[in-house]
């Protein structure tokens, strides 16, 4: 496909990313240090890393929160997006406008030269180009894919945190936690801080960190937490605070990210320190879409990302804490490649009636796959099938009396076409 126009808009360049690399992931740092190094992008600011099975989402959102309260100008690379690509790059709590993606894409394709990059390697680099003009005063970066190999570990950190290590994406980091917590491990460096939320690391994990002198910190160990209903006390080698806010994110599992967050902001309080009410005011303020993020309105609606069985472990006890007087419906889809019998296990003992579909992705797993799923799973709640997302969406809500739930989950595909389909109707 010939290079996007002068002229060309965000979405022209998108659709050149997608199609200009044989594959959709290539895990190596080869071909983005090449790129990297010839745009000179070597940050003058502190770089926090963050990678993990799950959770990584909600810990940047929670640095970036904090560290914004106490004024700091923060770089933050996520990913994937929900609803539009310029959600993975924001400066200064702003979302990176197309023309500046625009701007950043054009001087990446300029450097590359011959050297052919996958959607994410381009979009790192691009991010990475962002920030080198923005003047931050920290950049986080999460993981995309693992850790060792992929994107961002092709840029020093200064920290580095592993919110989990759970089976997922077994196809690129191997079959069993000691294989993925080594990949994972990967985005430790000698002589730096390495902080882990995982309360059961794998060996492979511990044994790189030692092999490479990293500064360890190990949830329950290092550092850690203690909650009540209102209110949790956090723990580390600087001492106790307590009498913290929940955070804006909804579930008890988030304090082990939310105490990731803060054992990383002491592990760099040297370059970056952020006092106690920073830290409550970001813990309060922070927000991040689709992480059983509960819409106003009834029949409630819920989304949630989870898309593999360690998630959905965290979305089933969400679930059978939050108060119900009604019936919960799941509107679901997911990815074929994921594990689909052993999601669905975890979370139908909280579901009444299932309304699945295929996703809008060539990876989505069809509507045979996932009634086989059902089938495998020996799901007695009734199994409605619907030609897509926003259909199922319908007639959940169609099902639903006043005191019911419904809860979106299963991808960030399945989200993100069920919140297209409420914003259209709005």
């Amino acid at each position: 496909m010939p290079a996007p126009t002068p002229d060309s808009d965000l979405s022209a360049w998108l659709e050149y990313l997608e199609q200009g690399h044989p594959t959709q992931i290539e895990l190596g740092l080869e071909r983005v240090a090449a790129v990297r190094d010839r745009l000179g992008l070597e940050p003058s600011y502190p770089v926090i890393t963050i990678g993990g099975t799950n959770g990584k989402g909600s810990t940047c959102a929670m640095l970036e929160s904090c560290l914004r309260a106490a004024g700091y100008r923060v770089g933050c690379y996520t990913s994937p997006h929900l609803l539009r690509y310029n959600e993975r790059v924001r400066i200064d709590g702003a979302d990176a406008t197309d023309e500046a993606l625009v701007g950043a894409f054009r001087r990446v394709e300029s450097a590359r030269g011959d050297t052919s990059l996958t959607y994410f390697e381009f979009g790192t680099l691009a991010a990475m180009d962002l920030f080198a003009g923005a003047a931050l005063d920290v950049a986080l970066l999460e993981v995309g894919l693992g850790g060792r190999l992929d994107a961002v570990n092709a840029f020093e950190p200064d920290c580095a945190v592993i919110t989990s290590v759970g089976i997922d994406h077994i196809e690129y980091l191997g079959p069993t936690r000691e294989h993925i917590g080594l990949e994972k491990a990967g985005i430790f460096r000698a002589q730096r801080p390495a902080v882990v939320a995982e309360p059961d690391p794998p060996q492979s994990l511990l044994a790189h960190a030692d092999r490479i002198g990293a500064e360890l910190y190990l949830i329950d160990r290092d550092f850690g937490y203690t909650a009540s209903e209102t209110q949790w006390q956090f723990w580390d080698w600087l001492g106790r605070r307590g009498g913290l806010p929940l955070p804006g994110l909804r579930g008890a599992y988030q304090l082990a990210n939310a105490a990731a967050a803060l054992a990383a902001l002491d592990s760099v309080k040297r370059r970056l320190p952020v006092d106690m009410g920073a830290i409550r005011r970001g813990l309060v303020q922070v927000e991040l879409r689709g992480r059983f993020q509960i819409l106003p309105g009834s029949p409630s609606i819920i989304l949630d990302v989870a898309h593999n069985p360690h998630a959905a472990l965290r979305l089933a006890e969400n679930l059978a804490h939050l108060p119900r007087r009604g019936r919960t419906l799941a509107v679901f889809g997911m990815l074929r490649d994921k594990d689909i019998e052993g999601v669905i296990a975890l979370t139908s003992p909280h579901v009444d009636e299932w309304h699945i579909a295929p996703l809008g992705s060539p990876r989505g797993a069809d509507l045979a796959r996932l009634q086989q799923a059902f089938a495998a799973a020996a799901v007695r709640a009734p199994v409605h099938a619907a030609a897509n997302v926003r259909q199922a969406l319908e007639r959940a809500r169609e099902r639903a009396d006043m005191d019911a739930r419904i809860v979106v989950f299963g991808s960030f595909y399945t989200v993100t076409d069920a919140l297209r389909s409420i914003q259209a109707a709005a």
